[in-house]
């Protein structure tokens, strides 16, 4: 048999197995890769392969009680405001009507942790990494510069405080979320750190509580609300 006759055969095989086992003639539906909202999905559906790869996110490699949520916040800060309950490695931003957005995060590692008050005054997407003369001092094989993107170790956002080599960052290492493990800098996941940078003005004010304070937030409802409000520890240690 001619290869052309083969051809045809064979493409007139497959006509019939989808005309019989999946389309049907009694119906008739519009065939779409990508159907606008509200219409259903094309009967052809279910023969398309997506071959995109799906980035993993960093949720899944955050323990459950770092994962960000809302809790009840009766304390004295105004909404806006951010409190690092440090020893407990969480952030939280007080909103308005009793609540306060919490988020897990990771602090200085011994000696390297400090507290008091200080205020947002820039703000960046993808920001670029400069290590500060003294980090490079301790680990003179660091890079110079960094450009922002999705290796840079500051992560997706970055919210920088006074005029001190400290931030709060994301991070490209999602497994230190809960860790003791920085510089001084408090990092995020990515996508709680854009989170985060969506609902922060500069000018913000941030409360770093001392790593002394165990017990946690004052006015957070939960095991790790019974401690002193802290708003008096306005120096840098």
């Amino acid at each position: 048999m001619a290869r052309s006759a083969k051809l045809n055969l064979f493409i007139g095989a497959v006509a019939l197995v989808v005309a019989g086992t999946s389309f049907g003639s009694a119906k008739a539906e519009p065939l779409s890769l990508f159907a606008p909202d509200g219409y259903r999905s094309s009967s052809i559906d279910r023969y398309i392969r997506d071959d995109r790869v799906e980035e993993p996110t960093a949720r899944a490699e955050v323990p459950a009680r770092l994962r960000r949520q809302v809790v009840a916040y009766t304390g004295n800060e105004a909404p806006g405001t951010i409190i690092i309950d440090t020893p407990n490695t969480y952030l939280y931003l007080v909103m308005p009507g009793g609540k306060a957005m919490r988020y897990g995060i990771g602090v200085g590692r011994e000696g390297f942790t400090w507290s008091g008050v200080e205020h947002v005054t820039r703000m960046a997407e993808w920001p670029d990494w400069h290590p500060p003369a003294e980090m490079i001092a301790r680990q003179p094989y660091l890079p110079r510069f960094m450009a922002g993107g999705p290796t840079n170790p500051l992560g997706a956002r970055a919210m920088y405080l006074g005029s001190s080599v400290y931030r709060i960052h994301g991070t490209n290492a999602p497994e230190t979320i809960g860790q003791r493990v920085s510089s001084g800098c408090i990092r995020l996941a990515n996508e709680d750190v854009i989170d985060l940078y969506g609902r922060v003005k500069t000018g913000a004010k941030v409360v770093v509580m001392p790593i002394s304070s165990r017990g946690g937030v004052a006015g957070v409802s939960g095991a790790s609300a019974r401690t002193a409000d802290t708003r008096g520890s306005a120096r840098i240690n």
